[in-house]
């Protein structure tokens, strides 16, 4: 699923804040953290994969 083709009323607020900071720096992998652990969203975790 591709970021632009989420419905931002029907998701988390710590996803909205999430899509925000991301539409802030489109060209930025976001690390975004969860508890104890980083976690990556739609684009970035494709980019992420793909380049381990």
């Amino acid at each position: 699923m591709k970021m632009q083709d989420v419905d931002l009323n029907k998701v988390s607020p710590m996803m909205r804040h999430y899509i925000s900071v991301k539409e802030k720096y489109p060209d930025v992998i976001i690390f975004y953290r969860l508890g104890d652990f980083y976690e990556v969203f739609f684009e970035d975790a494709i980019r992420t994969y793909v380049n381990w």
